[in-house]
């Protein structure tokens, strides 16, 4: 055992069984947090019908309405979370997001649904810096992408729930009542977060002692937060991982957001079988891949640290023929066979990502560094990919007709590979760091 897990173990507060259980806790916050979010992917279809709605509207709703405002208040509220208890704004985060959610089932226009969605984005804005924060204050470097890709889980574990609870609510009782038995969850897991978590002491994973931070000041906030922008675009090996993870986003927030309508217009699927179809592959599929990069993060980069980055980019480039071909064909059994890999091979990115951010971040800084690289994230890869596909969707509709969704979604399949391309380079800048010191 190293001395960093040593201290780990030997705090009161941070037990191993009780790091499983506050993960677990925080895990299920995530999921909720995406069910919530992605909950608008499965119903497209039914609200656009009946709506009367564009998909350009629809990816404005799933997108950047969400978006601006989740990745904008993520920054003061993280570096209200380096100062204050971060399970209290978790746990107030949870009630926010599940109450706007379930008022999404009242909305009776466009502009209603549009401001209800916002509502979504705020609450939501005050749940991953912190929690980012938190396991890495739980658990040493060694096994922080491990830990980093448990918590990631919830996006494979909240979208497949969100399609399937939302594909059989919504076809038995209407598209409404899908965001109220969703969101209704939430009021239970925020009393969870609120009353069952405890603070661990920062930087108590590296067994360093906590910084006491000066109170609030709005200059002193605002040049922390550059200097939070400023470590990200400085440090080589942070800059290409933020760059990656944004680039590959962008892709997989269109991909899962419009995924569903896909298949439905394309493939024929009705809502239950694209609901049932969606939750089985991405909710294996994705767990298996996003647990699989984070073991495999955590073992190779021990014999060699650049295979940190390096397995994201293999997954990205051997993914991206299978992307192609799950997009291009019209063999339906086909297709449904090749989406397990691409799902598999896409999910290895978040657990690696998000550790490698942490790792890097100042110890006293770690939620608003994590918030500022939601922020850049979100406001491209959530805002503009279901944006970008709606879109172009539209603008190709005249002369694909249905298929025009099809054609969207590869054409920003290729971004993926401008993305493996800068996790080659974060690699490449951990090998010349680590040659630096090798020569000192």
């Amino acid at each position: 055992m190293s001395a960093q897990d040593a201290v780990v173990s030997e705090s009161p507060s941070m037990t191993p069984n009780y790091r499983k259980y506050a993960l677990m806790v925080l895990l299920l916050a995530y999921t909720s947090s995406y069910v919530d979010r992605q909950i608008m992917g499965i119903l497209i279809e039914p609200i656009k019908a009946d709506l009367q709605l564009s998909d350009t509207q629809m990816g404005f709703m799933t997108g950047i309405a969400f978006a601006i405002f989740y990745a904008t208040l993520g920054i003061p509220i993280a570096f209200l979370a380096d100062r204050w208890s971060r399970r209290k704004i978790i746990a107030w985060s949870i009630l926010i997001w599940s109450g706007m959610t379930m008022v999404c089932g009242l909305a009776g226009n466009f502009a209603q649904l549009a401001i209800a969605r916002v509502g979504v984005g705020i609450g939501e804005a005050g749940s991953s810096p912190p929690s980012h924060s938190i396991i890495a204050d739980m658990y040493a470097p060694k096994h922080r992408a491990g830990a980093m890709a448990i918590y990631a889980l919830g996006v494979y574990l909240g979208i497949m729930l969100g399609f399937l609870v939302g594909a059989y609510v919504a076809a038995t009782y209407g598209w409404r009542w899908a965001f109220v038995v969703v969101g209704a969850p939430g009021i239970l897991i925020a009393a969870l977060v609120r009353f069952t978590l405890r603070e661990p002491k920062r930087g108590e994973s590296e067994g360093i002692p906590e910084k006491e931070l000066p109170p609030f000041v709005l200059k002193e906030a605002i040049a922390q937060v550059l200097g939070a922008f400023k470590h990200l675009a400085t440090d080589k090996v942070s800059f290409h991982t933020v760059a990656g993870v944004t680039l590959v986003s962008f892709v997989g927030y269109g991909g899962a957001v419009w995924g569903a309508s896909f298949l439905i217009r394309s493939h024929g699927f009705t809502l239950i079988e694209v609901g049932e179809f969606l939750a089985l592959v991405i909710g294996v599929g994705g767990v298996t891949g996003a647990l699989l990069g984070g073991f495999l993060t955590d073992k190779i980069g021990q014999i060699d640290p650049r295979w940190k980055s390096w397995i994201v980019t293999c997954a990205k480039v051997a993914a991206a023929p299978l992307v192609l071909f799950t997009y291009l064909t019209s063999n339906t059994e086909l297709m449904m066979l090749v989406y397990i890999p691409v799902t598999i091979l896409g999910a290895f990115y978040l657990g690696p990502s998000f550790a490698m951010i942490q790792s890097r971040a100042p110890i006293h800084m770690r939620s608003l560094v994590s918030a500022v690289m939601l922020f850049i994230l979100n406001m491209i890869g959530l805002g503009l990919g279901p944006q970008m596909v709606g879109i172009l969707s539209d603008y190709l509709a005249p002369s694909y007709g249905a298929d025009s969704l099809r054609y969207a979604l590869m054409i920003l399949s290729f971004f993926s590979l401008w993305g493996a391309l800068h996790y080659y380079l974060a690699g490449r800048a951990i090998g010349a760091e680590l040659k630096e010191q090798e020569g000192r």
